[in-house]
């Protein structure tokens, strides 16, 4: 059971020696920057897998070639295994059935795609993460992304909160495992689940626009599914004191991500990993995550602020 405050062991982070998940696709120019990283890092095992080129997209099979020769330009021990598709797959099934591929292998691990650039701190803190909680059931995954919106940069003070993100994060077989790409319609089900384990209205409608239109066939992800299976299981995250990994994607390439997000930057603060505590939930602010919302978003806000009463709330 996680205690308020409660302090980290003494116990300094090893150096790095779990295995990475690296999911690629057609950018060159990330990949180059995220591998970079990666390559500081030294991770005994690296898994590269690649989602394969789009056949109305004549540049993707030059472009798909060459992230693939940048990302396994591995000079340093390390025991590399790779996952390249032939045909594409799309994002939703490309990264899970890589995710599943994964952790058939490991037990635990980090994952990192093609546009999150993490800092050499952020490796430290995953690994410090996956091993400090490698046994509570309750922590869902560690994340270096922090979208909270604490009131001052505490280097020493991990937050613990009900909102997963996927931008540059660690986890274990035993939560992937819960995962399932397929939803079911029962959307009284899923706003209940959602919103009883996030108590956030506006991102439990986001997160329901989002299941809408993958269902509808409107867009392609997986990201939605992994919210849902976070409230189902009342998973917690555990995120950094800081914000440790920058989305680069931000752009016409990026698939998901429009526009840029002002506070999207790594912090120069270093982390006391030797006095971290834990803190409890600061305010969670949406507007941190600038993302391209589902047409039906607005119309799923109008309609449940009619509906929903409030014993439902």
């Amino acid at each position: 059971m996680i205690q308020p405050n409660a302090k980290f062991s003494s116990e300094s982070p090893t150096s790095l020696n779990t295995p990475v998940l690296f999911l690629i696709f057609n950018r060159p120019e990330t990949t180059e920057q995220v591998f970079s990283a990666i390559r500081k890092a030294e991770p005994p095992r690296l898994y590269v897998a690649a989602d394969g080129p789009r056949h109305d997209y004549p540049n993707d099979t030059e472009s798909c070639e060459i992230v693939r020769t940048i990302a396994t330009n591995v000079d340093w021990n390390c025991e590399v295994k790779t996952l390249f598709r032939e045909k594409n797959l799309g994002c939703g099934l490309a990264v899970t059935s890589a995710i599943d591929w994964f952790f058939e292998q490991e037990a635990e691990g980090i994952i990192l795609e093609d546009d999150t650039k993490p800092s050499e701190q952020f490796f430290k803190f995953i690994n410090f993460g996956l091993k400090k909680y490698r046994n509570d059931k309750n922590i869902g995954s560690i994340c270096g992304y922090n979208p909270l919106n604490p009131k001052h940069e505490e280097n020493d003070r991990i937050i613990i909160s009900n909102y997963p993100s996927l931008w540059g994060w660690g986890t274990w077989k035993r939560v992937w495992e819960n995962y399932s790409l397929k939803t079911d319609s029962n959307y009284l089900y899923k706003f209940k689940t959602i919103y009883r384990h996030i108590k956030h209205l506006r991102y439990t409608l986001y997160i329901l626009s989002l299941l809408r239109s993958i269902e509808k066939g409107e867009i392609d992800t997986w990201c939605a599914q992994f919210g849902l299976m976070f409230s189902k299981y009342q998973y917690k995250v555990v995120y950094p004191p800081i914000n440790i990994i920058q989305n680069i994607g931000f752009g016409n390439q990026g698939t998901h991500t429009k526009g840029w997000d002002n506070t999207n930057k790594i912090s120069n603060v270093k982390i006391d990993f030797m006095n971290l505590k834990e803190s409890h939930d600061y305010s969670f602010d949406i507007s941190r995550f600038n993302l391209e919302r589902p047409n039906i978003y607005n119309r799923l806000i109008r309609k449940f602020k009619i509906l929903l009463g409030k014993n439902f709330l």
